[in-house]
Parts: structure tokens; sequence; C-alpha cells
């Protein structure tokens, strides 16, 4: 672990202020919660699963502390635990019996069910991950499913993460491999908020950046070492993981960690891509598949010349309000999120005098502007080759989706999200749908990448969608 980094990350953090990662760490468990909340009750949260590979042993490390420690408030470990508000409302109905600090031991799940229910209870909680699955561990919000919807719930983050390396090692491999494309996803994240900031929407806040991309190449750097023992590339995936939750918290938004590659996954999600299967589908693999997506669209946007766009035409073909309503609820129809996508669609907007200032703003800054996303990307098969090493899934048929279905999302996840994306550049200077074409027509990315991988036998057996 580099020390230096995390102090400077916790430094900025609003909420976390103990970060311990490493082998046998777990056993010291009593002592970050004593450095944190002093002599205050403990009480364990985990599931079956988690409360076996490592809950049981951070409760007797608790009780060693002589501090009062509640029996473990445990979910069923079948069927697989969802972040549903149901699961939340349980534990909040527990933890209104008593005082005790919630020690969330588990990983996505478990952590975001504690998150939101201490939120509730108004008052802190520590985490000891079991898993390198996510970037959740530190961020400051819970993915929560309500009345049938999965939502973004605003909750405090852990006050402490215990991240035991040897824990982590065990996992289960998908959920290892989740992790990493989750992490991944950060380079094109990077990208989204260079051209954010180049046209003048989003400025970039360069402490923030720095802890999410300073240790992102390294971090990324080594996905088939994953699987194959090697700590110091969990560590690695951990600590970068961690970090970014950390940047979000330090930024009050997930703009460090989350740009387009996230709209795609944002998107499937609220379509139920993968809720039925056992387990379900990962949000890190629908964010890996989104983060091949989107180096791919940014190969099609660096192969264009944006110094002479006619700024005329473009804002010409620019739509109005209603126009951009109407187009986002045809698209959307039968979703049930059409109401939240207009509301964000139309957030965005500018009127056709600002969209001719920012597009001239593009021409002027291009060629710097182009030089920085090279320095910041890697190319869409590299991207692709990474995740493969990594075990994660690359093509659409792999998460059953149909190829038609998956080039909708394109178009469709520019409407879902006000945050400024490549895909908001490429709808405003009216690209968008004609760079798409490129990527699935015969030569392109896509063509190339469906024709070169087969569907496998997992995938043709669940009907895909679209």
């Amino acid at each position: 672990m580099d020390q230096r980094r995390i102090s400077e990350a916790l430094r900025e953090a609003t909420d976390t202020k103990d970060v311990v990662i490493g082998d046998g760490v777990i056993d010291g468990v009593g002592d970050v919660f004593r450095r944190c909340f002093g002599d205050e009750a403990a009480v364990v949260i985990a599931d079956e699963n988690t409360l076996e590979v490592a809950g049981e042993r951070a409760a007797r490390q608790l009780e060693s502390g002589a501090r009062e420690t509640l029996e473990p408030f445990v979910f069923p470990g079948r069927p697989v635990l969802h972040a549903d508000y149901e699961n939340i409302e349980k534990l909040i109905e527990a933890l209104h019996g008593h005082r005790a600090i919630p020690v969330a031991v588990g990983s996505g799940t478990v952590n975001d069910i504690v998150k939101r229910a201490a939120r509730e209870c108004e008052r802190p909680y520590m985490c000891v991950a079991t898993a390198a699955s996510m970037d959740g561990y530190t961020s400051f919000g819970a993915s929560i499913t309500k009345d049938g919807f999965k939502q973004t719930m605003e909750c405090s983050a852990p006050r402490a993460v215990v991240a035991d390396l040897a824990v982590l090692m065990k996992a289960p491999a998908r959920m290892t491999s989740s992790g990493y494309a989750d992490l991944l996803a950060k380079i094109t994240a990077g990208a989204d908020w260079i051209v954010a900031d180049a046209l003048e929407v989003e400025a970039i806040k360069p402490k923030e950046r720095s802890l999410v991309q300073e240790p992102l190449r390294e971090a990324t750097g080594r996905p088939a070492d994953l699987h194959g023992g090697d700590s110091s590339a969990m560590e690695g995936l951990i600590e970068g993981l961690i970090m970014s939750g950390l940047a979000m918290q330090a930024a009050s938004s997930s703009r460090p960690a989350s740009g387009a590659e996230h709209q795609f996954s944002h998107l499937w999600e609220m379509e139920g891509l993968g809720e039925d299967d056992e387990p379900p589908l990962s949000h890190g693999f629908k964010v890996g598949l989104g983060t091949v997506s989107i180096s791919a669209l940014y190969e099609r946007v660096l192969a264009r010349d944006y110094e002479n766009l006619d700024v005329d035409a473009a804002v010409g073909a620019w739509p109005s309000r209603d126009q951009v309503e109407q187009r986002v609820r045809q698209a959307l129809a039968g979703t049930g999120v059409e109401d939240d996508a207009v509301r964000e669609s139309l957030a965005k907007y500018v009127e056709s005098d600002e969209l001719g200032r920012r597009l001239a703003l593009l021409g002027e800054r291009w060629p710097e502007l182009r030089e920085r996303l090279h320095e910041q990307l890697l190319a869409a098969e590299q991207v692709r080759k990474q995740l493969e090493q990594a075990r994660c899934p690359t093509t659409p048929a792999e998460v059953g989706l149909s190829t038609e279905h998956f080039k909708t999302t394109y178009r469709r996840a520019q409407m879902i999200r006000r945050r400024y994306t490549v895909l908001d550049l490429t709808n405003e200077t009216a690209a968008l749908d004609g760079c798409v074409d490129e990527l699935f027509a015969q030569g392109g990315f896509w063509a190339a990448a469906i024709a070169r991988r087969p569907q496998p036998p997992s995938a043709s057996a669940t009907p895909a969608r679209g």
C-alpha cells in the first residue's frame, strides 16, 4: 500500500478517516475500531457467506478489546442478497434497538445496505472488505433498489475501511474481475472530464483527479495476475478502488470516477439487464463493456477534424427543447424512466447561441484537446484485451444483449444523465450516429470484435435482450 497516497486522500476525504490494507490486517479490526469510535459498542453486519469468510473473525477481534459487542446481524446467504430497500428496513429496525456502531463485513451489497441504514439511523459505520469488487467502499452513495427502480441514494461513507489481502484473494473470481472492470473505467471517465474541462462545462479539480489517475495505470496494468495468486496485484486493485471512492468524497461528486461508460451501465440497470441471473450480472461487468464501447467511440472522435467543424451546420441541426423531450420519450418508451431522462436531458440542454460558442471553442482548442485525450486513453482493442485477461465479458452477447439493442445504447445512454461526456460532444457536433454507424459497419471495431468472439454457451442459453 502506498501510505503517502492514502494519507493524502484521507486528508481530502469528508467521511473516511482510516484505511488499512495488507496481509492479516483483519486481526487489527479492534484497534482500528477504537481509533475511530473509542469505547462505543459494536455490531457486525454480514450475510451467512461473509460471516464465515471474515465476519466471525472480525467479531472476535472486536470482542477482544473488552468493548460491548452485540450478536452479529446476519442476512441469509441464499438466495443471493440484494440491496433492496426492504433489507435496509430490516436492518434499520434492528439498529433502532441499540446504539452500537455497525461494522459491515462484505462487499457491494452488504456495504450499501449498511451505508444507507446507518445514514437513516444517524450514526457512522466502518467496513471490512471481503472482495475487491467495486469502488463503492469509500464512496458517499449507495446503489439501492426501491419501488422496483435502482437509484443512488445519498449516504455517508464509512469512517474506516479494513481490507485484508488474504481475505480478498479468496473471493470468487468473478468479483475480482468485476472490480478490475470498475477500476479500468476510470480511464474513459478521466477522458470525459478532460473534455468537459476544455469546453468549460465542468472544470477539473486537480487534487481529486490525481487521487484516481495517479495510481490507475499501475493498478490496472496486471490483469492476468489477479487470478494467479499475486497479492501485489490484488493490493494495487483494492487500493485503486478505495482511492476512487475517496476522490468522490473529496469532490462531493462521482465525476472523478464515472463518465459515459457508467451511463451505459446505468441504462442497462434501469432496463434490468442481468438482474434475474444467478448471480446477477455485476455492475462492474456492465461498466467494463461500457468502457470498451466508449474507448471505441473516442477512436472515431479522435479521427475527426474538429478544427474545421462547420459550426453553422451543427447549430442548424440542433433540436429545440420540445424536440429533445419528444426524442427522449420515444427512445426510452416503456422503460419507466422517461420522465427522469427528460429532466436530465433538459438540464444539460443549451440554446443555439451557447452551442455555437461551445463549438467554436472546440475548434479553437481541438489540437491541444486531442493531444490530451491521446495521452489519457488506451486503444479500444487494448482495453478489450485487458478486460479479457481479467476474465470480464467484452462483447454484448456475453451479457445477453442483441447487437441491435447494444447499438442503440450509445444514443439512449446520452439521454439519461446530465453529466457532460463524449456522448454529448458527439451529439452536439451532430456526429454521434455517424460514429456509431462506423463502429458497426464492416471493418469497424464492433463488427470485427463481435465476429471474432462467438457467443459462449452461457450467453446463448439466455435470450438476447432487444
